[in-house]
């Protein structure tokens, strides 16, 4: 018997959808519209990185709780990845004392 003592680097197709409760085609379906990232190997086989896991459970959460559609899904998405970076900067000078906006 083996463990595994650390997280994979990535997950494939099936792992990913086992772990996310996402059906295999639409996971496929959200790697094309670019809502999730994957890589494609020499054989075909598409590969997640474990944090998109992560991403995917705020598409759910925003599709359950907005009922957004797909292509709103992107720009929902985009606009709260720059939020994060504009808020993560401003406690970054907030912390050096400097005057923030708020």
């Amino acid at each position: 018997m083996s463990y595994q003592l650390s997280r994979p680097a990535r997950l494939g197709l099936e792992d990913f959808a086992r772990l996310s409760d996402v059906h295999p085609e639409l996971l496929q379906r959200f790697v094309a519209l670019g809502l999730v990232d994957a890589t494609t190997d020499s054989s075909g086989a598409v590969w997640f990185r474990p944090g998109q896991l992560a991403r995917l459970a705020r598409i759910r959460r925003l599709r359950a709780g907005l009922a957004l559609n797909y292509a709103s899904l992107g720009l929902v998405l985009d606009l709260l990845d720059r939020i994060a970076v504009l808020e993560a900067e401003r406690r970054r000078f907030a912390g050096r004392g400097a005057r923030t906006w708020r």
